[in-house]
């Protein structure tokens, strides 16, 4: 069992990862924005970090940016609607864990999670 920080501003995505999540015995906790989400990291630890790149207010990629700064040891992974390829690359360069996009496969988001808990068993795969 994980702790997982899911920061999106749609209720209903954070419902569907977490409810998916939730399957495996993941504890959840939600933020509906990247700051609120930026502090609930900075007080607890979190095993993992789901975070959307388009939401009002700081974007999902300005919060990567300062979580990678302020908690580099912290995988986070990047769900978003938007499949540009420059944008994948922008995720990764500044440090994303994996980049998957919405509405993702209960198996897609079970699999990068545990990736992200484990990269060795994931670089096996």
């Amino acid at each position: 069992m994980a702790s997982v920080l899911i920061i999106d501003d749609s209720m209903f995505m954070r419902n569907k990862l977490s409810a998916v999540l939730k399957t495996r015995g993941h504890e959840i906790v939600e933020a509906e924005d990247g700051i609120k989400g930026l502090q609930a990291a900075r007080t607890r630890h979190f095993d993992v970090v789901l975070l959307d790149i388009i939401m009002p207010g700081t974007d999902g990629l300005k919060i990567l940016g300062l979580m990678r700064e302020q908690l580099p040891q912290t995988p986070v992974i990047i769900v978003t609607a938007d499949i540009q390829e420059s944008v994948y690359r922008q995720c990764m360069e500044l440090g994303a864990t994996a980049v998957i996009h919405k509405l993702p496969k209960g198996e897609e988001l079970l699999l990068a999670v545990d990736n992200a808990l484990d990269p060795e068993k994931g670089a096996a795969r």
